[in-house]
Protein backbone atom coordinates (compact mmCIF):
# COMPACT_ATOMS: atom_id res chain seq x y z
CA UNK A 1 0.00 0.00 0.00
CA UNK A 2 1.21 3.52 -0.82
CA UNK A 3 2.18 5.54 2.25
CA UNK A 4 0.23 8.50 0.83
CA UNK A 5 -3.08 6.70 0.29
CA UNK A 6 -5.78 5.34 2.58
CA UNK A 7 -8.60 3.17 1.23
CA UNK A 8 -12.13 3.21 2.60
CA UNK A 9 -15.64 1.89 1.95
CA UNK A 10 -18.09 4.42 0.52
CA UNK A 11 -21.88 4.29 0.13
CA UNK A 12 -23.81 6.45 -2.33
CA UNK A 13 -27.49 6.80 -3.22
CA UNK A 14 -28.22 8.23 -6.67
CA UNK A 15 -31.19 10.33 -7.72
CA UNK A 16 -32.12 7.46 -10.02
CA UNK A 17 -32.79 5.24 -7.00
CA UNK A 18 -29.62 3.17 -7.04
CA UNK A 19 -27.38 2.31 -4.09
CA UNK A 20 -23.66 2.09 -4.89
CA UNK A 21 -21.05 0.59 -2.56
CA UNK A 22 -17.37 0.71 -3.46
CA UNK A 23 -13.78 1.17 -2.25
CA UNK A 24 -12.28 4.61 -2.70
CA UNK A 25 -8.67 5.75 -2.30
CA UNK A 26 -8.18 9.02 -0.44
CA UNK A 27 -5.16 11.04 0.60
CA UNK A 28 -3.49 9.86 3.80
CA UNK A 29 -5.01 11.98 6.58
CA UNK A 30 -2.72 14.23 8.61
CA UNK A 31 -3.52 14.70 12.32
CA UNK A 32 -4.24 18.16 13.65
CA UNK A 33 -2.74 19.37 16.91
CA UNK A 34 -5.39 17.69 19.06
CA UNK A 35 -5.62 14.53 16.93
CA UNK A 36 -3.91 11.20 16.42
CA UNK A 37 -3.65 9.06 13.30
CA UNK A 38 -4.87 5.49 13.79
CA UNK A 39 -4.21 2.45 11.63
CA UNK A 40 -7.66 0.83 11.76
CA UNK A 41 -7.38 -2.95 12.10
CA UNK A 42 -10.91 -3.91 13.13
CA UNK A 43 -14.40 -2.44 12.79
CA UNK A 44 -17.67 -4.31 13.40
CA UNK A 45 -20.67 -4.33 11.10
CA UNK A 46 -23.45 -3.16 13.41
CA UNK A 47 -27.11 -2.62 12.50
CA UNK A 48 -26.45 1.13 12.70
CA UNK A 49 -23.68 0.73 10.10
CA UNK A 50 -26.01 -1.16 7.78
CA UNK A 51 -28.43 1.76 7.97
CA UNK A 52 -25.84 3.83 6.10
CA UNK A 53 -24.08 1.11 4.13
CA UNK A 54 -27.24 -0.46 2.67
CA UNK A 55 -30.21 1.38 4.18
CA UNK A 56 -33.57 0.48 2.60
CA UNK A 57 -32.01 -0.92 -0.58
CA UNK A 58 -33.33 -4.23 -1.91
CA UNK A 59 -30.49 -6.72 -1.37
CA UNK A 60 -32.16 -9.23 -3.72
CA UNK A 61 -31.58 -6.78 -6.59
CA UNK A 62 -27.80 -6.76 -6.01
CA UNK A 63 -25.39 -6.78 -8.94
CA UNK A 64 -21.61 -6.33 -9.06
CA UNK A 65 -19.48 -4.75 -11.75
CA UNK A 66 -15.68 -4.87 -11.75
CA UNK A 67 -13.44 -7.03 -9.56
CA UNK A 68 -11.44 -6.79 -6.36
CA UNK A 69 -10.96 -3.28 -5.04
CA UNK A 70 -12.47 -1.93 -8.27
CA UNK A 71 -15.78 -3.70 -7.70
CA UNK A 72 -18.97 -1.64 -7.43
CA UNK A 73 -22.06 -3.14 -5.78
CA UNK A 74 -25.39 -1.81 -7.07
CA UNK A 75 -28.83 -2.30 -5.51
CA UNK A 76 -32.26 -0.87 -6.24
CA UNK A 77 -34.03 1.35 -3.72
CA UNK A 78 -37.82 0.98 -3.74
CA UNK A 79 -39.39 4.13 -5.19
CA UNK A 80 -41.51 4.81 -2.12
CA UNK A 81 -38.46 4.82 0.15
CA UNK A 82 -36.24 7.10 -1.92
CA UNK A 83 -37.89 10.19 -0.41
CA UNK A 84 -36.48 9.24 2.99
CA UNK A 85 -32.97 9.61 1.58
CA UNK A 86 -33.37 12.98 -0.14
CA UNK A 87 -30.71 14.68 1.98
CA UNK A 88 -28.02 12.15 1.01
CA UNK A 89 -28.69 11.82 -2.72
CA UNK A 90 -25.57 11.77 -4.92
CA UNK A 91 -23.28 12.05 -1.89
CA UNK A 92 -20.43 9.57 -1.43
CA UNK A 93 -20.41 8.79 2.30
CA UNK A 94 -17.81 6.90 4.37
CA UNK A 95 -19.08 4.09 6.59
CA UNK A 96 -18.24 2.52 9.96
CA UNK A 97 -19.25 3.93 13.35
CA UNK A 98 -16.51 2.46 15.54
CA UNK A 99 -13.28 0.53 15.38
CA UNK A 100 -10.02 -0.47 16.96
CA UNK A 101 -6.47 0.07 15.88
CA UNK A 102 -3.01 1.34 16.71
CA UNK A 103 -1.96 4.99 16.97
CA UNK A 104 0.80 5.59 14.41
CA UNK A 105 1.21 9.37 14.57
CA UNK A 106 0.43 12.24 16.94
CA UNK A 107 -0.50 15.77 15.95
CA UNK A 108 1.52 17.33 18.76
CA UNK A 109 4.27 16.44 21.23
CA UNK A 110 1.75 16.34 24.07
CA UNK A 111 0.10 13.32 22.43
CA UNK A 112 3.22 11.36 21.49
CA UNK A 113 2.81 8.99 24.44
CA UNK A 114 -0.22 7.56 22.59
CA UNK A 115 1.87 6.41 19.63
CA UNK A 116 1.98 2.61 19.59
CA UNK A 117 -1.06 2.31 21.88
CA UNK A 118 -4.06 0.17 20.94
CA UNK A 119 -7.22 2.25 21.09
CA UNK A 120 -10.91 1.92 20.47
CA UNK A 121 -12.66 4.84 18.86
CA UNK A 122 -15.96 6.05 17.40
CA UNK A 123 -16.71 8.88 15.06
CA UNK A 124 -17.54 7.43 11.65
CA UNK A 125 -15.47 6.46 8.60
CA UNK A 126 -14.02 3.44 10.39
CA UNK A 127 -14.10 1.17 7.35
CA UNK A 128 -10.91 3.03 6.45
CA UNK A 129 -7.29 1.95 6.56
CA UNK A 130 -6.29 5.11 8.43
CA UNK A 131 -8.35 7.59 10.40
CA UNK A 132 -7.57 10.85 12.24
CA UNK A 133 -9.58 11.38 15.43
CA UNK A 134 -9.55 13.72 18.38
CA UNK A 135 -7.24 12.16 20.95
CA UNK A 136 -9.75 12.79 23.75
CA UNK A 137 -12.29 10.52 22.05
CA UNK A 138 -10.00 7.46 22.17
CA UNK A 139 -10.61 4.55 24.52
CA UNK A 140 -6.99 3.80 25.44
CA UNK A 141 -6.70 0.06 26.04
CA UNK A 142 -4.57 -1.78 28.58
CA UNK A 143 -1.49 -3.69 27.54
CA UNK A 144 -2.35 -6.95 25.79
CA UNK A 145 -5.70 -5.85 24.35
CA UNK A 146 -5.91 -6.39 20.58
CA UNK A 147 -7.49 -4.17 17.95
CA UNK A 148 -10.21 -6.78 17.38
CA UNK A 149 -11.04 -6.82 21.10
CA UNK A 150 -11.26 -3.04 21.20
CA UNK A 151 -13.25 -2.68 17.97
CA UNK A 152 -16.69 -2.81 19.61
CA UNK A 153 -15.84 -0.50 22.47
CA UNK A 154 -18.48 2.11 21.83
CA UNK A 155 -21.89 1.20 20.37
CA UNK A 156 -22.77 -2.03 22.19
CA UNK A 157 -21.05 -1.43 25.56
CA UNK A 158 -22.31 2.13 25.98
CA UNK A 159 -25.79 1.18 24.77
CA UNK A 160 -25.96 -1.63 27.33
CA UNK A 161 -24.68 0.67 30.07
CA UNK A 162 -27.05 3.36 28.83
CA UNK A 163 -30.05 1.10 29.31
CA UNK A 164 -29.24 0.60 32.98
CA UNK A 165 -28.46 4.31 33.43
CA UNK A 166 -31.75 5.28 31.75
CA UNK A 167 -33.64 2.82 33.93
CA UNK A 168 -32.30 4.56 37.04
CA UNK A 169 -32.67 8.10 35.70
CA UNK A 170 -36.36 7.43 34.98
CA UNK A 171 -37.06 5.77 38.35
CA UNK A 172 -37.49 2.16 37.26
CA UNK A 173 -35.90 -0.76 39.10
CA UNK A 174 -35.80 -3.58 36.54
CA UNK A 175 -35.84 -3.85 32.77
CA UNK A 176 -36.77 -5.92 29.71
CA UNK A 177 -34.52 -6.45 26.69
CA UNK A 178 -35.29 -8.02 23.31
CA UNK A 179 -32.87 -9.72 20.89
CA UNK A 180 -31.15 -10.64 24.11
CA UNK A 181 -28.79 -13.26 22.65
CA UNK A 182 -26.86 -10.60 20.72
CA UNK A 183 -23.40 -9.38 21.76
CA UNK A 184 -25.10 -6.37 23.31
CA UNK A 185 -27.62 -8.57 25.09
CA UNK A 186 -24.88 -10.70 26.61
CA UNK A 187 -23.10 -7.57 27.84
CA UNK A 188 -26.33 -6.35 29.45
CA UNK A 189 -26.77 -9.66 31.25
CA UNK A 190 -23.27 -9.37 32.74
CA UNK A 191 -23.85 -5.75 33.79
CA UNK A 192 -27.16 -6.56 35.45
CA UNK A 193 -25.75 -9.58 37.27
CA UNK A 194 -22.84 -7.49 38.54
CA UNK A 195 -25.08 -4.61 39.66
CA UNK A 196 -27.95 -6.79 40.95
CA UNK A 197 -30.49 -5.39 38.47
CA UNK A 198 -33.41 -7.72 37.63
CA UNK A 199 -33.47 -8.33 33.87
CA UNK A 200 -36.05 -10.04 31.65
CA UNK A 201 -34.50 -11.31 28.40
CA UNK A 202 -36.53 -12.02 25.26
CA UNK A 203 -35.19 -14.29 22.49
CA UNK A 204 -36.69 -16.21 19.56
CA UNK A 205 -34.89 -19.57 19.71
CA UNK A 206 -34.63 -22.24 22.37
CA UNK A 207 -30.88 -22.57 21.91
CA UNK A 208 -30.60 -18.90 22.85
CA UNK A 209 -32.57 -19.62 26.02
CA UNK A 210 -30.01 -22.26 26.94
CA UNK A 211 -27.10 -19.98 26.06
CA UNK A 212 -28.33 -17.10 28.21
CA UNK A 213 -29.16 -19.41 31.10
CA UNK A 214 -25.55 -20.55 30.85
CA UNK A 215 -24.44 -16.94 31.33
CA UNK A 216 -26.47 -16.74 34.52
CA UNK A 217 -29.62 -15.10 33.19
CA UNK A 218 -32.57 -15.94 35.45
CA UNK A 219 -35.46 -14.77 33.26
CA UNK A 220 -35.38 -15.73 29.57
CA UNK A 221 -38.60 -15.80 27.54
CA UNK A 222 -38.87 -17.34 24.07
CA UNK A 223 -41.21 -15.22 21.91
CA UNK A 224 -41.76 -18.12 19.49
CA UNK A 225 -43.39 -20.31 22.16
CA UNK A 226 -47.16 -20.49 22.61
CA UNK A 227 -46.70 -19.71 26.31
CA UNK A 228 -44.65 -16.56 25.62
CA UNK A 229 -47.11 -14.03 27.05
CA UNK A 230 -47.75 -16.16 30.12
CA UNK A 231 -44.01 -16.61 30.66
CA UNK A 232 -43.39 -12.89 30.16
CA UNK A 233 -46.07 -11.85 32.64
CA UNK A 234 -44.66 -14.26 35.24
CA UNK A 235 -41.16 -12.80 34.78
CA UNK A 236 -42.52 -9.25 35.06
CA UNK A 237 -44.44 -10.05 38.23
CA UNK A 238 -41.30 -11.46 39.81
CA UNK A 239 -38.94 -8.68 38.67
CA UNK A 240 -41.24 -5.67 38.69
CA UNK A 241 -39.76 -4.50 35.38
CA UNK A 242 -41.57 -1.47 33.97
CA UNK A 243 -39.12 -0.30 31.29
CA UNK A 244 -38.10 -2.17 28.16
CA UNK A 245 -35.65 -1.75 25.28
CA UNK A 246 -36.72 -3.27 21.98
CA UNK A 247 -34.17 -3.91 19.23
CA UNK A 248 -36.75 -5.27 16.78
CA UNK A 249 -38.77 -2.08 16.40
CA UNK A 250 -41.40 -3.38 13.99
CA UNK A 251 -44.16 -5.89 14.56
CA UNK A 252 -46.08 -6.47 17.77
CA UNK A 253 -43.33 -7.14 20.34
CA UNK A 254 -43.23 -3.64 21.87
CA UNK A 255 -47.01 -3.79 22.30
CA UNK A 256 -46.80 -7.25 23.82
CA UNK A 257 -44.27 -6.01 26.38
CA UNK A 258 -46.52 -3.09 27.38
CA UNK A 259 -49.52 -5.43 27.58
CA UNK A 260 -47.64 -7.91 29.78
CA UNK A 261 -46.46 -5.06 32.03
CA UNK A 262 -50.09 -3.95 32.43
CA UNK A 263 -51.25 -7.49 33.29
CA UNK A 264 -48.41 -7.82 35.81
CA UNK A 265 -49.27 -4.47 37.40
CA UNK A 266 -52.94 -5.40 37.72
CA UNK A 267 -52.07 -8.59 39.57
CA UNK A 268 -51.00 -6.45 42.53
CA UNK A 269 -53.67 -3.74 42.15
CA UNK A 270 -55.95 -3.21 45.15
CA UNK A 271 -58.86 -1.64 43.27
CA UNK A 272 -60.32 -1.46 39.76
CA UNK A 273 -59.43 1.48 37.50
CA UNK A 274 -61.28 1.75 34.19
CA UNK A 275 -58.31 3.65 32.72
CA UNK A 276 -55.89 0.85 33.51
CA UNK A 277 -53.20 0.62 36.14
CA UNK A 278 -51.47 3.70 37.51
CA UNK A 279 -48.09 2.05 36.99
CA UNK A 280 -46.19 3.90 34.27
CA UNK A 281 -44.82 1.56 31.64
CA UNK A 282 -42.14 2.57 29.12
CA UNK A 283 -40.73 0.81 26.06
CA UNK A 284 -37.92 2.33 24.02
CA UNK A 285 -37.27 1.18 20.46
CA UNK A 286 -33.55 1.37 19.76
CA UNK A 287 -33.23 -0.81 16.65
CA UNK A 288 -34.98 -1.91 13.49
CA UNK A 289 -34.41 -5.63 13.10
CA UNK A 290 -38.05 -5.89 12.03
CA UNK A 291 -38.82 -3.25 9.40
CA UNK A 292 -42.57 -3.83 9.37
CA UNK A 293 -44.89 -1.25 11.01
CA UNK A 294 -44.96 -1.16 14.80
CA UNK A 295 -48.39 -2.41 15.89
CA UNK A 296 -50.03 -1.79 19.27
CA UNK A 297 -53.14 -3.53 20.54
CA UNK A 298 -53.75 -0.84 23.21
CA UNK A 299 -54.49 -3.36 25.94
CA UNK A 300 -52.37 -1.53 28.50
CA UNK A 301 -54.38 1.41 29.79
CA UNK A 302 -53.22 5.02 29.52
CA UNK A 303 -50.16 5.17 31.75
CA UNK A 304 -47.48 4.23 29.24
CA UNK A 305 -44.90 5.56 26.83
CA UNK A 306 -43.38 4.32 23.58
CA UNK A 307 -40.45 6.17 22.04
CA UNK A 308 -37.07 5.94 20.43
CA UNK A 309 -33.76 5.68 22.24
CA UNK A 310 -30.46 6.72 20.68
CA UNK A 311 -26.98 6.56 22.18
CA UNK A 312 -25.77 10.04 21.18
CA UNK A 313 -28.54 12.02 22.95
CA UNK A 314 -28.10 9.77 25.98
CA UNK A 315 -24.41 10.69 26.18
CA UNK A 316 -25.39 14.36 26.09
CA UNK A 317 -27.94 13.74 28.82
CA UNK A 318 -25.49 12.25 31.33
CA UNK A 319 -22.77 14.84 30.77
CA UNK A 320 -19.01 14.56 30.13
CA UNK A 321 -17.96 13.46 33.62
CA UNK A 322 -20.26 10.43 33.72
CA UNK A 323 -19.44 9.63 30.11
CA UNK A 324 -15.72 9.46 30.96
CA UNK A 325 -16.51 7.11 33.85
CA UNK A 326 -18.42 4.80 31.53
CA UNK A 327 -15.62 4.91 28.93
CA UNK A 328 -13.11 3.86 31.56
CA UNK A 329 -15.34 1.02 32.71
CA UNK A 330 -15.51 -0.26 29.12
CA UNK A 331 -11.73 -0.07 28.70
CA UNK A 332 -11.17 -1.86 32.02
CA UNK A 333 -13.61 -4.69 31.19
CA UNK A 334 -13.18 -5.03 27.42
CA UNK A 335 -11.98 -8.64 27.77
CA UNK A 336 -14.73 -9.67 30.19
CA UNK A 337 -18.05 -7.82 30.52
CA UNK A 338 -17.73 -6.16 27.12
CA UNK A 339 -16.08 -8.94 25.15
CA UNK A 340 -17.50 -9.29 21.63
CA UNK A 341 -17.59 -12.37 19.42
CA UNK A 342 -17.33 -12.44 15.63
CA UNK A 343 -18.03 -15.17 13.11
CA UNK A 344 -15.86 -13.82 10.30
CA UNK A 345 -13.17 -11.21 9.60
CA UNK A 346 -13.33 -9.63 6.15
CA UNK A 347 -11.26 -7.14 4.16
CA UNK A 348 -12.55 -4.00 2.42
CA UNK A 349 -12.77 -5.95 -0.84
CA UNK A 350 -14.66 -8.75 0.88
CA UNK A 351 -17.22 -6.26 2.19
CA UNK A 352 -18.30 -5.98 -1.45
CA UNK A 353 -18.65 -9.70 -2.12
CA UNK A 354 -22.29 -10.85 -2.55
CA UNK A 355 -21.83 -13.99 -0.45
CA UNK A 356 -20.78 -11.81 2.50
CA UNK A 357 -23.42 -9.13 1.92
CA UNK A 358 -26.15 -11.77 1.92
CA UNK A 359 -25.06 -12.84 5.41
CA UNK A 360 -24.23 -9.62 7.23
CA UNK A 361 -27.23 -7.73 5.81
CA UNK A 362 -29.61 -10.15 7.56
CA UNK A 363 -28.48 -8.94 11.01
CA UNK A 364 -28.98 -12.46 12.34
CA UNK A 365 -28.16 -13.12 15.98
CA UNK A 366 -24.85 -14.98 16.17
CA UNK A 367 -23.65 -13.74 12.75
CA UNK A 368 -21.34 -10.81 13.49
CA UNK A 369 -18.81 -9.69 10.88
CA UNK A 370 -15.62 -7.74 11.59
CA UNK A 371 -14.03 -5.56 8.92
CA UNK A 372 -10.22 -5.35 8.88
CA UNK A 373 -9.38 -2.53 6.44
CA UNK A 374 -5.71 -3.50 6.51
CA UNK A 375 -6.24 -7.22 5.91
Amino acid sequence: MSENVSKQIRSEVTKEGKLLIYVESTAMPEPKEDEVLIRIEASPINPSDLGLLIGPADVSSMSVSGEGENAVVTMDIPEGLLRMLETRLDQSLPVGNEGGGVVVKAGSKDLEDLVGKTVGVAGGSMYSQYRCVNAASCFVMHEGVTSAESASCFVNPLTALGMVETMRLENHSALVHTAAASNLGQMLIKICLDEDVPLVNIVRKEEHVDMLNGLGAKFVCNSSKETFMQDLVSALVETGATIGFDATGGGKLSGQILTAMEVAANQTATEYNRYGSNTFKQVYIYGGLDRSPTTLNRAFGFSWGLGGWLLTPFIGRIGPERFEELKQKVADEIKTTFASHYTKEISLEEVLQPENINVYSKQATGEKYLVNPNK
